[in-house]
């Protein structure tokens, strides 16, 4: 895929079904840098690049990093490919010198918007003598290489838009294929490579769907057969806006830092656009390379709804907390974010235990949408003992001295391991047991005595969660400030 800048949304679409399109056929991922627009590279945005599609779990096959058979794979070092090339067009005819210095090339485009025209290249140089040209050299000015549009493009067929064809002579100047700076346009680079580098498949956005028959008119000027292309459709906002790259949330980075799973990514950005036999959520990179048909991808615009990312991980989060394997990775992690957000408040090492956060995980699964979650003020008390006042038990209950003391007691009998099922009816006759306290009542002072907060997952779930040495602890401490 060729990709210009960090790694936004549109981006990853259009690398994500490279990817899938190779693994389908057994073919080869590429990534290409096309850094030959000097004034537009961005240092470190293909080292960006690389390593976003790593974390996105799509790692190309052959790239600058990886090498491969075909490299150099980075354009800028490739400069002497196209520059043969171009004097193959020059010598054929196929390409010519254009000596028009800028200052005349922006009064033709002041002027073509004057007339309210699309500013173009008038083809002055087209017309200049072998002579003229010697001329033009030997005073030493300075020129650029054209290539010469020529009327009668073919017809070709695209994998998704279908039959096309664009009479670009008759709408576009001659465009530069080789600029002063002895680099190459993106024209000029991305057929040179795409022939020496045996592409078969280019998938590509649709913006690039007219200059198409540029490209095959200099296949036909080097007499080499092109390869199949297909265009994906526009990837837009939910209400038909462009992505915007200004609004910054859409490169992957951020979408890493705020804790989204790569995997929900994929799923978002094949669910709004099509080529595949299934439309449901939580559909692993698998199940799309198997469901994956390029003659599914329709033409019409894929409308992306952001607001709906965070159902999307919900399910591969939980996807991810049932999987044996995966659970270790999110238990690190886990580990990695209670350090940060409450090293400094931390009393008991233990709560950094594999069992214990492996216990947080599968009883907060499907209720968690990204792991930050459980890092937030209202789970606190996972990881952090409440400070709760014997007063304050005692506004919710004046029996809050015997509640205590009767679920101390059951977490003295409690020798086998809790379920919340089971504590549920436990809490329930101890209910009974109280004079006049209602059941809501209780529960709302046990909640307080384990976890400082009003709200939360129920009771019984925090027991389980802390377990029994824990709520024991609590209870104690509550009764005895």
């Amino acid at each position: 895929p060729m990709i210009t800048g960090f790694l936004h949304l549109g981006g990853l679409r259009t690398a994500l079904y490279n990817y899938i399109f190779a693994k389908k056929h057994q073919g080869t991922f590429i990534l290409r840098v096309e850094d030959t627009d000097q004034n537009r590279v961005v240092p470190g945005a293909a080292e960006g690049i690389e390593d976003m599609l790593d974390w996105a779990g799509i790692p190309p096959d052959e790239s600058p990093r990886r090498g491969g058979a075909f490299g150099p794979y980075r354009q800028s070092q490739r400069l002497d490919l196209y520059q043969s090339a171009s004097g193959v067009l020059l010598e054929s005819g196929a390409a010519y010198r254009c000596f028009c210095t800028p200052q005349r090339l922006e009064l033709l485009r002041k002027e073509a918007l004057r007339r309210q025209q699309t500013p173009r290249y008038d083809n002055r140089c087209r017309h200049l003598t072998p002579t003229e040209v010697a001329e033009k050299l030997s005073q030493g000015l300075a020129w650029v290489v054209r290539f010469r549009l020529e009327q009668g493009v073919e017809p070709f067929q695209d994998l998704v838009y279908g039959w096309n064809r664009h009479e670009v002579a008759e709408v576009e100047g001659d465009p530069v294929i080789l600029k002063g700076d002895g680099f190459p346009t993106y024209h000029l680079a991305n057929v040179v490579d795409d022939h020496y580098m045996g592409i078969s498949h280019v998938l590509r956005g649709v913006e690039w769907l007219t200059s198409t028959a540029k490209h095959l008119l200099l296949y036909k000027a080097f007499g080499w057969d092109p390869p199949q292309f297909g265009h994906l459709p526009l990837l837009l906002n939910k209400d038909g806006s462009k992505l915007s790259k200004r609004q910054g949330d859409i490169f992957l980075e951020s979408f890493a830092r705020d804790g989204y799973l790569p995997e929900a990514l994929l799923d978002i950005v094949t669910n709004c656009g099509s080529g595949f036999t299934e439309k449901r959520m939580g559909r692993t990179l698998e199940e799309l390379i198997s469901q994956f048909d390029v003659g599914r991808i329709t033409t019409h615009s894929a409308l992306l709804d952001l607001e709906s990312l965070l159902e999307f991980n919900r399910i591969h989060l939980t996807r991810h907390i049932e999987n044996e394997v995966l659970r270790q990775k999110l238990i690190r992690e886990l580990q990695l974010l209670v350090e940060q957000v409450y090293g400094d408040q931390q009393v008991e090492q233990e709560v950094l235990q594999k069992q214990y956060m492996e216990r947080v995980l599968l009883l907060r699964k499907g209720h968690i949408t990204v792991l930050k979650n459980l890092v937030a003020c209202d789970y606190s008390y996972l990881w952090v003992r409440p400070s709760v006042s014997r007063e304050q038990l005692q506004t919710i209950s004046a029996e809050a001295e015997e509640i205590g003391k009767l679920v101390l007691g059951l977490m003295a009998s409690q020798a086998v391991a809790l379920t919340v099922e089971e504590l549920n009816k436990d809490l329930r006759s101890l209910q009974k047991q109280t004079k006049e306290t209602k059941y809501s009542s209780m529960m709302q002072l046990l909640r307080l005595a384990l976890s400082g907060q009003q709200h939360g997952p129920s009771v019984a779930e925090m027991m389980v969660t802390l377990g029994p040495k824990e709520v024991s602890g609590r209870i104690q401490r509550a009764l005895s400030s």
